[in-house]
């Protein structure tokens, strides 16, 4: 049995009370927050700063630590380790790569399918801060 833990780093990007969540092409219909796998040898915040460019086309401000949640990944459906930080974007994000769409949430839309590390973890912890 693969006991292996999925390692994930993302961005909690938060303006103006709502947070940016992403969907992938392959699952449209699901929504997290964006990020992705490191490279070999790449450290976490290097990892973050090459996906936001990868997939939104846009730069990151300052890397503040947020959390780290341990989840099973809603695409792969293995546990996954995130480790989140929280951070601004330099330019304007679009959707790329692997990206269907974007959305600016406040986290009560009864319309949105969040990935079960947004949903349980996330915005529980950005509504504590009083980020939404």
């Amino acid at each position: 049995m693969d006991h292996t833990v999925m390692k994930v780093v993302a961005a909690a990007v938060v303006e103006e009370g709502k947070l940016l969540v992403v969907s992938k092409q392959a699952a449209p219909d699901i929504f997290y927050i964006p990020g992705g796998k490191p490279e070999p040898g790449e450290a976490p915040e290097e990892t973050l700063v090459r996906e936001l460019q990868e997939e939104l086309g846009v730069a990151s401000g300052r890397l503040e630590r947020l959390a780290e949640v341990e989840e099973t990944a809603a695409l792969e459906g293995v546990p996954m380790q995130l480790t989140v930080f929280s951070t601004t974007l330099i330019g304007e994000p679009v959707p790329a790569a692997e990206l269907s769409a974007l959305r600016w949430i406040d986290g009560r839309e009864p319309d949105l399918r969040l990935a079960p590390a947004v949903a349980h973890h996330l915005l529980p912890l950005l509504r504590d801060k009083g980020a939404l």
